[in-house]
């Protein structure tokens, strides 16, 4: 059959393509940016109509309002990330959450561990050949409609086209939205004197030809900032953000060094502001790939000179990282930390680094001021990065290098990049847990 006339076939209104979930599904989004919101905000009008529908996805920009707990007995969200707007839902108890690696997300689609009756997302409008590009999100999203038994799919004309294995061919969904609306961005973060240390500091770990892998953020941001002198920087990473795009622009980053998909930003998907979704449309430099390839330790080890930049919330004397939790509370994800980090200790040219970045203080909902190293990490908080794993702390104060060290030397390393205030009550600390002088 002709692909336009499939296409044209199976438009219907997004209220019309949500009465295709029934009670007991299990609903999938697509992830971030490329999550359909007129879909989603049709299917929670709809709630009166289904009972135990589960929800699942990673990072959300929307509303959350299926986690809201007036419709928890129509939506059960189980997510495999928290964000703000649902993170309430696991706290609250009619909410879940599912740890997992970012990198074994598409595999547990695969093999059904990750069941989807139902997977939602917003694609471009077909090309001439009757593709669709989901533009922003590779990552799990291309395996969720690959496996998913109904695609609703919102078709949206301010989606970019960006290469890579971004492409589905409209015979493979089942019903199209047709909408047009802005994508969600993520505002520029505030860079202050903090951040731009930190910055500094891990700018020393960073030699010309490097390969970066780098979140979003102040510290991400203020990392970047501080590499204009350097040259030949390459990019493999679960995502980027327009820092990104100023050293593209200033001609430090082209990837002319990277041992792996060279000449190529290799990434998983996009979030940030359209200045970012408009360099990346139609880009030869920029591909999106699934997660399962980019964040994939076997293939992250294979990244020449790579260095790694990912935050946290805090770190206990031997080393322990917390990223995702505070205490029993499920604050985020795991996401792509632990996939980066051990890929960099795998890395096969023996150059990988990975650094795990904060300020050494954090301030509590009261306004006082907590050190963010620790002798011991809260009371049923998960750890993310483990003691074996971890490479480099870094705060505004130095670097902290964990590998080969011992518990004694590694809590000295991290009391002297403590914030000044909070020292000498950390090294009281040190005396009682090891029974030594610091």
């Amino acid at each position: 059959m002709d692909w336009k006339k499939i296409y044209e076939e199976r438009q219907c209104t997004a209220d019309e393509a949500v009465k295709l979930i029934k009670s007991g599904d299990k609903v999938g989004f697509a992830h971030a940016v490329a999550e359909p919101p007129v879909l989603v905000e049709a299917m929670v009008k709809n709630a009166a109509a289904y009972k135990n529908v589960e929800i699942n996805h990673m990072v959300t920009l929307g509303k959350g309002l299926y986690s809201k707990p007036e419709y928890k007995d129509s939506f059960t969200f189980n997510g495999w990330f928290s964000s703000p707007a649902t993170r309430e839902s696991i706290a609250e108890g009619h909410g879940d959450f599912t740890p997992v690696f970012f990198h074994e997300v598409p595999s547990f689609i695969r093999k059904d561990i990750f069941h989807l009756d139902v997977f939602m997302t917003m694609l471009s409008p077909p090309d001439e050949h009757g593709y669709c590009c989901i533009g922003v999100s590779s990552d799990y999203s291309m395996q969720g409609m690959k496996s998913a038994k109904i695609v609703l799919a919102e078709i949206n004309d301010q989606v970019p086209v960006v290469y890579g294995d971004t492409f589905i061919h409209v015979s493979k969904i089942d019903k199209f939205v047709l909408t047009s609306h802005p994508l969600p961005e993520l505002g520029l973060p505030k860079i202050g004197e903090i951040e731009e240390a930190i910055g500094r500091n891990c700018a020393t770990l960073i030699e010309d030809g490097s390969t970066l892998q780098l979140g979003i953020g102040a510290i991400p941001d203020a990392v970047l900032h501080s590499l204009k002198g350097k040259k030949d920087l390459g990019i493999h990473s679960e995502m980027i953000s327009d820092g990104v795009v100023d050293l593209f622009e200033a001609g430090v980053i082209n990837c002319s060094k990277k041992g792996l998909d060279p000449n190529k930003m290799m990434i998983t998907f996009l979030m940030g502001t359209k200045r970012l979704y408009d360099f990346a449309e139609k880009n030869p430099m920029v591909e999106l790939r699934p997660v399962d390839y980019v964040n994939h330790p076997c293939i992250v080890a294979q990244c020449t000179n790579l260095v790694c930049i990912n935050a946290c919330m805090a770190v206990d004397f031997m080393g322990q990282v917390v990223s995702d939790s505070i205490g029993i509370r499920q604050f985020s994800g795991v996401g792509g930390q632990v996939d980066f980090v051990r890929g960099a200790a795998m890395s096969l040219d023996g150059k990988g680094k990975a650094i795990i970045a904060m300020p050494s203080v954090a301030k509590k909902k009261d306004g006082t001021m907590i050190s963010k190293i620790t002798p011991y990490i809260d009371k049923g908080a998960a750890v993310t990065t483990s003691r074996n794993d971890v490479d480099y702390i870094v705060t505004e104060y130095g670097i902290a290098e964990m590998k080969g060290k011992s518990l004694k030397q590694r809590a000295r390393a991290l009391v002297n990049i403590a914030h000044p205030d909070f020292r000498e009550e950390l090294k009281d600390e040190f005396e009682k847990r090891f029974n030594a002088k610091f």
